[in-house]
């Protein structure tokens, strides 16, 4: 029978004010696994879950922080040499591993609209798209996120700097991820590791981490709303980068000339995408020095791409803040904000006047119906039970950003390893991580060339999370499972150039 270690760890009040001291019990080194069955594309799956805390430990073997994880394990599955293993991250940094987990690619999803409206009563339903019919899948929740906790010291210090930061973070994760792996078994098996935005961070420097520190080799990495991962693109680069997504967002709203409006938009935003790259750019690198008249007609032609009127545009010196334009888009027509993460939200501030809005429309939309989803579903269905609070975003700050070469990690990586293959997914109307930073993410990436036929990028008709879109939940989960069924080599196929 599991033995069960839990900690009293004292959670003091941290304002000015008195505050009575509360014990909160933290498991350090528990399981709880249940049974379950999914019908996923019309065949039934039975599986277990198992919720538990895991330890990471120091150097003398005393643990420094505990980690919650959700595993999904298919049953009837004797040999697990065949069966791939997905490791699932999300991102902040400072975001629980729950929006991938209960809306994309797990095997029950929140109740929510087609399009990832909040809906009530709130809930959970089976996810009939979810990978669990060809892969197992594990999602991690790094220290203050989720229930996962740092564990004080006897002095009852906690050292931050072994957790809070690019490099660290990806450290002590991939020595956990060591332990998990041998506990449950899963060292013959294809390894996947997925991450959604800060998330993409992570499991490209773990890509590296995992194969020179734990010796341990992956099939495949999954960038889901990638951010720069290290790759630079100030200046002309980044105004001329947003172009397209000012286009998707406005083409959702209505917002541009009925001759664009009546295209695709998959047809449309190729042609936006090669102005920006060779019209739009050669212009911006020349900035102040640029002939007016040639400004003016750069101005003309990115309105008629963007929604936006010529005359914020010069105003703005060709170079539109990316949340002017959330406050900028729709102001003349309905006084509405657009969404930072997906433009299809809408966002109602107390005056139309302003340079940016309010709040993040919809942060706060997604909010509303994961918190009660998560909660709920982790102890009345999952059975982990706990009087810890579920951090949605914990807190993690100050995050140490120094020393980002997590793309360069994922390339190296990938050269070591002739079996690692690279997929990104990225939604046209996310305006935080956009969709063509994520392509100019893939085409830098790797400088050389040789490795392009190993990278590949799939967009969706939503926003930072595609898969909240019902038509784009079932389309990622298939791109997801074909990418992993195409990178599993052979029987007998050898790891070499």
């Amino acid at each position: 029978m599991k033995h069960y270690f839990y900690l009293l760890f004292l959670l003091l009040g941290i304002s000015g004010f008195a505050q009575k001291t509360e014990k909160i019990e933290i498991p350090i080194d528990t399981t709880v696994t249940t049974e379950h069955s999914v019908n996923i594309n019309g065949n039934n799956i039975d599986y277990t879950a198992t919720t538990g805390m895991q330890p990471l430990w120091n150097d003398d073997r005393e643990p420094i922080a505990s980690l919650f994880y959700t595993y999904y394990q298919k049953k009837g599955v004797k040999n697990t040499e065949n069966r791939p293993l997905v490791i699932s991250f999300n991102g902040g940094p400072g975001s629980a591993s729950v929006w991938m987990h209960i809306a994309y690619t797990g095997p029950r999803v929140l109740k929510i609209d087609d399009e990832g409206f909040p809906v009530q009563p709130y809930g959970i339903k089976e996810n009939p798209h979810s990978i669990l019919d060809v892969a197992d899948i594990v999602y991690v929740n790094p220290v203050n996120t989720g229930y996962s906790r740092p564990i004080p010291d006897k002095e009852g210090k906690v050292d931050k700097e072994k957790f809070f930061g690019v490099n660290a973070d990806i450290k002590y994760l991939a020595e956990w991820l060591n332990t998990f792996v041998t506990r449950k078994n899963r060292w013959l098996s294809p390894k996947y590791l997925i991450g959604e935005s800060y998330g993409t961070t992570r499991v490209s420097g773990l890509a590296l981490e995992l194969q020179n520190s734990q010796w341990m080799y992956l099939n495949g990495v999954v960038l889901v709303s990638p951010t720069e991962i290290g790759i630079k693109r100030e200046g002309p680069v980044e105004v001329a980068n947003r172009l397209p997504y000012f286009t998707a967002a406005a083409w959702y709203h209505d917002a541009l000339p009925k001759e664009l409006q009546e295209k695709e938009l998959e047809d449309l935003l190729p042609e936006v995408e090669n102005y920006a790259i060779n019209e739009l750019l050669p212009v911006l690198v020349k900035g102040g020095f640029t002939e007016t008249e040639q400004k003016e007609e750069i101005a003309e032609k990115m309105a008629f791409y963007s929604g936006l009127s010529e005359e914020v545009i010069l105003q703005n010196n060709l170079a539109v803040p990316i949340r002017n334009f959330w406050k900028e888009l729709l102001r003349d027509e309905n006084g509405y904000t657009v969404g930072r993460l997906d433009s299809r939200y809408l966002g109602l501030d107390s005056r139309e006047a302003g340079e940016n809005p309010d709040y993040n429309a919809e942060l706060t939309s997604w909010l509303h119906s994961f918190t009660p989803a998560i909660n709920y579903y982790l102890r009345e269905k999952l059975n982990f039970k706990t009087d810890l609070k579920y951090n949605m975003f914990g807190p993690v700050h100050p995050w140490d950003r120094s020393g980002n070469n997590t793309g360069a990690d994922l390339r190296q990586a990938m050269a070591q390893n002739p079996n690692l293959d690279v997929m990104i997914q990225s939604g046209y109307f996310d305006g935080a991580t956009t969709y063509f930073n994520a392509k100019y993410t893939m085409w830098q990436l790797d400088p050389s060339g040789k490795m392009k036929d190993r990278l590949s990028f799939k967009g969706y008709q939503s926003g930072h999370m595609m898969y909240l879109r019902s038509a784009d939940l079932k389309k990622a989960n298939e791109d997801l499972r074909e990418f992993i069924l195409t990178t599993i080599p052979k029987e007998g196929e050898p790891a070499k150039y």
